[in-house]
């Protein structure tokens, strides 16, 4: 649905759409094609224990995350630091960042994207065969100008006794 100023529009909570499995899952309530680019909103759902992605970098968005569930742990440049519901999180472009659930219940996290086009990478790699593979992630993150650190990812999954959620595969 494309948004406009002529008139309110309302997007009903099941015709939301959504991708990625029960222990990661996404939900899409503004994407770029929405708001003309500007502003893209998503909300991620992890299971304990998740790491949501590698460590990566935009060099074109700027992620605020609004916690509205659980206790969120973000690394960004060697800095950790958790937040807890009502808390938000700001993650500026060019900076190395991830996040993952830090509690012991469901993290559910409001992502607001600007501007908005990366939220089309999230999608591919939920997509049956999406993974985070070190072989193939980093040229297709390049092609929305981010990078990936597998290296650096290693030590946080390690630390924290974290995984990456598992995907399906079909």
């Amino acid at each position: 649905m494309k948004l406009t100023t002529s008139e309110p529009q309302v997007r009903r909570a099941g015709d939301l759409d959504a991708t990625g499995e029960p222990g990661a899952l996404d939900r899409y309530l503004i994407e770029s094609t929405d708001s003309g680019g500007a502003l893209a909103v998503v909300e991620h759902t992890l299971a304990p224990g998740v790491l949501a992605a590698p460590v990566h970098q935009h060099s074109r968005e700027d992620e605020y995350s609004i916690v509205l569930e659980g206790r969120l742990g973000v690394f960004e440049d060697g800095v950790e630091v958790y937040a807890s519901a009502g808390d938000v999180v700001f993650k500026r472009r060019g900076r190395w960042h991830t996040f993952w659930n830090a509690g012991e219940k469901p993290l559910r996290v409001l992502e607001l994207i600007s501007p908005g086009g990366i939220e089309a990478l999230f999608r591919m790699l939920a997509e049956p065969g999406g993974e985070y593979d070190p072989a193939s992630l980093p040229a297709l993150a390049a092609e929305y100008g981010g990078r990936v650190d597998f290296d650096a990812t290693m030590p946080i999954l390690e630390r924290h006794g974290l995984r990456f959620a598992e995907r399906s595969s079909d």
